[in-house]
């Protein structure tokens, strides 16, 4: 009997950011971890955190929520004097995703490089790598730079007002 193999052209978007970070490189990289994270994003809550240390490294996994349905991220490399880290994270039926953070040391604090690369798994994957335009993810970056930097600054995390 003849297998009949769904191969597609992958319909993929890619978008690299560089944020200007407050901190040294060594005060940013732990930061970069699913427990971490909860300090400095408010209503970050994975649903599961599997570690060995309790923090990020490698073959860290973690489970986010999700509509239609829940994420599943992986860290494929975490390398804190290289300011290096790597996870995919995997949306069942919708896109798999590769993550990547490079710190490095900047004349004031850091600088992060982020690139997320979006590849679509179907229908509701080719939604969403559509919307996953320059603007959509400089606004997601912009963001998430505004809240590490008021955490580094001031220990909290950054309060939005959803009146």
């Amino acid at each position: 009997m003849a297998r009949t193999l769904n191969v597609r052209e992958p319909l993929r978007a890619t978008r690299r950011y560089t944020q200007r970070l407050v901190a040294a490189p060594e005060a940013v990289f732990p930061l970069l971890c699913p427990v971490r994270e909860a300090d400095w994003i408010e209503g970050w809550e994975p649903l599961l955190v599997v570690s060995a240390s309790g923090y990020a490294e490698p073959d860290c996994v973690f489970t986010t929520p999700g509509t239609p349905t829940n994420a599943i991220w992986y860290i494929t490399r975490h390398e804190p004097t290289a300011g290096f880290v790597e996870m995919l994270k995997i949306t069942p039926g919708i896109t798999a995703c590769r993550l990547t953070i490079q710190l490095r040391a900047a004349q004031v604090g850091s600088e992060a490089d982020i690139t997320y690369s979006h590849t679509s798994l179907g229908p509701q994957g080719d939604a969403f790598v559509s919307g996953f335009t320059d603007e959509y993810y400089h606004e997601f970056m912009r963001d998430w730079e505004a809240r590490i930097n008021h955490y580094l600054r001031h220990g909290t995390a950054l309060r939005v007002d959803r009146a």
